[in-house]
Formats: C-alpha cells, structure tokens, sequence
C-alpha cells in the first residue's frame, strides 16, 4: 500500500513538473527583456471561475499554483466535472509578445476564403463581436520598424489616379511631376486622344530628384527613340491623360 502511495504522488509530481516547466516556457517567450519579472497570483479556480490559479500539491507536500497569463485563458467547468480546469488559447495580451519563426514555418490553416466586400470604414482598436458598425474586409500587415501586426485598409495598398496633362503651344513634348507618381514606368498608362500610348515610343519617365515633386513623366509629341515613333507633333487640342497606380 505504501509503495502504491508513493507512486500515486510520483506521477503527481511528474505532471506538475511538466505543467510547470511548460507554464515557464510560455512566460519567458512572451516577456520582451531577460529579467525574471513575477507574476501576480490570481484568485483560485473555482467553478466557473474564468483564468483562476490551479492548486496542486508536490511530491513533497508544497502547495503549488498554476495559472496562465498573456492571451491564454483557463475555465473551470460549473457543472460536471468542477475540478476540472482548461487551459486554452485565446484571451487579452497583457505584455508586447514576439514569437521568433526562427526560419521555420509559422502558418495558419483551415482559414476560410473571404467572399465579402473591403471595409471602408474599419477603425483601431476595434474587436470581435463590440457592437462597432465597421463591415467588410481589412488586410494585416507588418510594420516593419516595430514588427507590430496591423489591419490596413484595401483602399491603402493600392493607390492611384489620374489627370489631364495640358499641351503647351507648337509642343514637341510635355511633362508632368508628381509625388504621388511610382517611379516604376510599368505602373503608368499615358493615353493620348483616348489612344494608348507606348512606353519609350511615345512617353518616358525619369527617376525624381526631390521626393516632394516627384518622378518625370514626358510624353513625347516628336523626337521618339524608336522606329516605332510617329513624330506627331502635340498639339493644344490634345487631351493626354495620365493613369497610375502605386
């Protein structure tokens, strides 16, 4: 009997330990400097009782609490089973938490499709279910300075625009700067009269020297830099219209 006993408590002792030591581990890899900083004893489990300290007892009759923190909530069932206590994920971030990849794969799966429209009025802060009036779909995104992960509209990731560029008098070209320009020519359609225009045949672009003005966009009435130029002369009845995006 007394070797059974002593079993008994070895096995308790062993699950506690192994709790334990994964309750560390998840503790030290959601805290962002190498001090040991404690945590706050939360009130014991009871029925019902969301996120309460687990009592146990060690292999040497100490009186031991285990508990989760940071994003991870416990439930102590209300009916059945009451000394029944789940550790699951989900639940508030208390301290700025980094996972390290560490060039293996961090993947999610099982993630259903999204069919809906963009959100057009999303807002920061907002949660799961707060009664807020957002709809639709926003992006996430890593902010590369911080490593923070945020929600970006659709209507962000793309911008563009358009214009009318005048023509100046017996012009053999014009040009127009933007800073809102991409400085990739394969991101601008330059359209003529309502006729497309072709890269380098009929209008270039060059690299910005100050960002606040922009790249230099020049659409070519004569002296093209290819067979393919028409050398018609611009004239002030043309409407060039200028597409982008970036």
């Amino acid at each position: 009997m007394k070797n059974l006993v002593q079993k008994q408590k070895m096995r308790v002792a062993g699950l506690c330990l192994a709790i334990g030591m994964s309750a560390v581990t998840v503790a030290h890899a959601q805290r962002t400097t190498t001090a040991v900083t404690d945590f706050a004893k939360s009130a014991n489990a009871a029925p019902g009782v969301l996120n309460g300290s687990v009592r146990v007892v060690d292999n040497k009759g100490t009186v031991k609490y285990l508990q989760t923190a940071n994003g991870l909530t416990t439930i102590t069932n209300t009916t059945a089973n009451v000394t029944t206590t789940t550790w699951q994920l989900g639940g508030s971030l208390t301290d700025n938490t980094y996972i390290d990849a560490n060039g293996k794969v961090f993947a999610l799966d099982g993630l259903a499709l999204a069919s809906g429209s963009a959100s057009t009025n999303a807002v920061a802060g907002s949660k799961n279910g707060d009664g807020g009036t957002a709809t639709g779909f926003t992006l996430l995104v890593r902010d590369e300075a911080t490593g923070e992960v945020k929600k970006l509209l659709v209507s962000d990731l793309i911008k563009g625009g358009q214009t009318i560029v005048p023509v100046a008098t017996t012009a053999t070209a014009a040009t127009y700067t933007n800073p809102a320009l991409s400085s990739d020519i394969n991101k601008i359609s330059v359209y003529r009269n309502g006729i497309k225009l072709l890269v380098t045949d009929n209008y270039t672009l060059a690299a910005a020297t100050d960002p606040l003005v922009g790249p230099t966009l020049t659409i070519l009435g004569t002296g093209g830099t290819t067979a393919n130029d028409d050398d018609y002369a611009l004239a002030t009845t043309d409407k060039i219209e200028v597409q982008w995006i970036k």
